[in-house]
């Protein structure tokens, strides 16, 4: 079943304002929540493929790939966390309750936050660059290794923050991890949930605290990550991966990890979009006779002829040279410009070689307007 369009999700168009699209977002997520429609699972969808869409045109980089190349622009692939939406009702919760103005309850009218019990901490995402080449965006890369720095969890109290992994309830919230306190106003009794100031919503407090993470459950550490980078990114292209950032406080879920990729520049090779181009330069015995040259490409060099006169400004086409299109099965081309280089001093000899051709009338030219012509068609005008 092929996905809806985004903007057709929240109903806004291409053009709306980050703002906007967040409004639009929480009249559907209000419209849509599970608490409001018990039991209804086309709302349950419609509520998550609110929080997808939103997910995707809130982050500036996602709605650009989005805006160019649709879903395909976003199955990225990635080794535990590619371009998929894989959030259940709790992550979406968890990772846009701020849309909502938090405050323990998610809308502040349909009650308590989702289950009514302990929500452990999230852990916080983890950022990191990412340098690829030419040749790994071509080619691709399949189960890159990176060593990260970052909190893990506790070895020693297997991240409950608990010497012995011993926890008692917490008696202020009784295990809820939330409190409710009500209010008198001249309305009359305003209820407003908040999370346990003794748990911090957890439930759950260590009967002794762990000595070696003082009792957080999470100590600095190394993680290898193994990520699958896709054919044809972008310099500043993201790719997110669920689960991978810092580890959560006391056993909570850990964050995502966010890679940016940043592309390296090739020595002779200039990146546009999925063609490569190479600056070619000539000698002028060269460019009159035509010669068989060398040129780069991103997996090594091709031999190409060049024909006799050819002509500064002219651009040679090599089909499938350049890079793959993201998220497509083409390939760009390699555009290889001519150039002619003419040397500033000359010996005697060459200087009398190049007095003797201005005899000739080949390279007498006449400047007229189809010498013009000429040079405007080679040089793409």
């Amino acid at each position: 079943m092929s996905k809806r369009d985004y903007y057709e999700v929240l109903e806004v168009n291409k053009s709306a304002s980050a703002e906007e699209i967040k409004k639009a977002y929480r009249k559907k997520a209000i419209q849509y929540h599970p608490d409001k429609n018990p039991g209804d699972t086309e709302a349950e969808t419609k509520f998550k493929e609110a929080a997808e869409a939103y997910e995707v045109l809130s982050n500036e980089q996602k709605r650009q790939r989005y805006d160019q190349f649709g879903h395909a622009g976003l199955n990225q692939g990635a080794g535990g966390g590619g371009g998929g939406f894989s959030m259940n009702i709790e992550d979406i919760f968890n990772q846009f309750g701020d849309v909502f103005g938090g405050g323990g309850s998610f809308f502040g009218g349909f009650g308590g936050a989702r289950g009514g019990g302990s929500r452990k901490p999230r852990g916080a995402n983890s950022r990191i660059k990412l340098k690829v080449d030419l040749k790994d965006i071509a080619n691709g890369i399949k189960g890159k290794k990176i060593k990260l720095k970052k909190y893990i969890a506790c070895e020693h109290c297997n991240g409950t923050g608990a010497k012995d992994g011993k926890l008692n309830t917490c008696t202020t919230c009784r295990g809820m991890g939330q409190v409710t306190q009500v209010t008198n106003t001249f309305l009359g009794q305003m209820q407003h949930t908040t999370t346990c100031p003794t748990c911090n919503g957890e439930g759950k407090i260590p009967v002794n605290s762990c000595p070696h993470c003082n009792g957080e459950g999470i100590v600095r550490g190394e993680e290898i990550v193994s990520i699958d980078i896709p054919a044809g990114i972008s310099d500043e292209m993201q790719m997110t991966l669920r689960g991978k950032g810092q580890a959560g406080r006391r056993g909570g879920p850990n964050g995502d990890l966010i890679v940016t990729f940043e592309e390296a520049e090739h020595e002779e090779l200039i990146r546009q979009g999925s063609d490569l181009v190479y600056n070619l330069v000539l000698s002028i015995p060269d460019a009159i006779l035509g010669s068989q040259i060398e040129v780069p490409t991103v997996e090594g060099t091709v031999k190409i002829k060049t024909e006799p006169g050819i002509q500064p400004g002219k651009t040679l086409r090599l089909k499938n040279k350049g890079l793959p299109v993201y998220g497509s099965s083409r390939i760009g081309d390699l555009l290889v410009k001519v150039n002619v280089y003419i040397p500033k001093t000359l010996n005697k000899e060459e200087k009398k070689a190049i007095q003797k051709l201005q005899t000739s009338e080949n390279f007498n030219a006449k400047l007229d307007k189809s010498f013009f012509d000429r040079v405007k068609d080679n040089l793409g005008w």
